[in-house]
This record gives C-alpha cells, structure tokens and sequence, in this order.
C-alpha cells in the first residue's frame, strides 16, 4: 500500500543483446536470484525473470522481428531503474567491481535517501539508494530551498 492506495506489481521488462550474460552479471553485481528461463528456438532466451530482494524484473534477447532493442540500439535509454538496499555503499561498490559504470557518486539526498547512479555494461541505468531518513514536505522545501541558494 502507497498512500492507501493498493499497488500492484509494476516489474519492467528489459531488453539484451546478450540477456545471458545479463543475468550473470546481475547475479555477481546486484545479487540477483534467476527465476526462471525461456530460451527460444535460436537459443536467444525470449523471456528470464530474476528477483533482486523482493522485487522482479524480466529479461528478453532482442528478436529481429519484434520492437524490443537494447539500449545500444538506440544509444541509451530514457529510463532508469530504483533498487533499494540495505546498504547502498556496499551494493554500489560491488556493481562497480563487477564492470557498471558510476554516473553519480553515492550521497545523501535531501529527500532522506543515500544514493548514486551508475550503468550497467548493458546500458541500463540504476538509481541504488537506502532510505536513511523520512523527511516531512515542509523540511524537504526547506532543503531544495537551501540547495538553491548560490555559495
């Protein structure tokens, strides 16, 4: 419940060129849990799902006739993906060690979180925060309000 508003299970889907070597990779780095695995015909898996912590998200080969691409394909993606963990540090310094790339070093934020960005070597962008703090509307305007005043 978010908001006392039920929500439902929101898991993306994301596209490989190479999704087995994905999945191995989110296993050493993010310490993912394969679920299950559906390779097609040519070998190309056409669907893979894995658990990280208590959410899941899909994998899927590119398919020649379909309109999936990796974010190669399109050299990058408009979307980025939250994970929270128990230890931001920890899991950012392993994904960096197992070959992501850091976009923004991990720090507190203003809105209670720690967190840092970072590509994986597939080219999906991951936001990794732990949620240190809660911080009311009114403390967080204060803060973007500080944030906003030059030096």
């Amino acid at each position: 419940v978010y908001d006392n508003i039920a929500v439902q299970v929101l898991p993306p889907q994301l596209t490989f060129d190479n999704a087995a070597q994905a999945i191995e990779w989110y296993k050493q780095a993010l310490g993912a849990q394969e679920v299950s695995r559906a390779p097609g015909p040519d070998g190309k898996l056409m669907h893979a799902e894995l658990r990280i912590g208590d959410s899941r998200i899909m994998l899927a080969d590119e398919q020649q006739q379909g309109p999936y691409r990796s974010p190669d394909a399109f050299g990058g993606t408009p979307v980025s993906l939250m994970l929270y963990v128990p230890d931001v540090d920890q899991t950012f310094k392993q994904a960096i060690a197992a070959g992501a790339k850091e976009t923004r070093a991990v720090q507190g934020q203003f809105y209670g979180d720690r967190s840092g960005n970072l590509v994986d070597p597939f080219g999906h962008v991951w936001n990794i925060s732990t949620h240190v703090e809660d911080v009311s509307e009114q403390e967080m305007q204060k803060r973007m309000s500080a944030m906003a005043k030059p030096a």
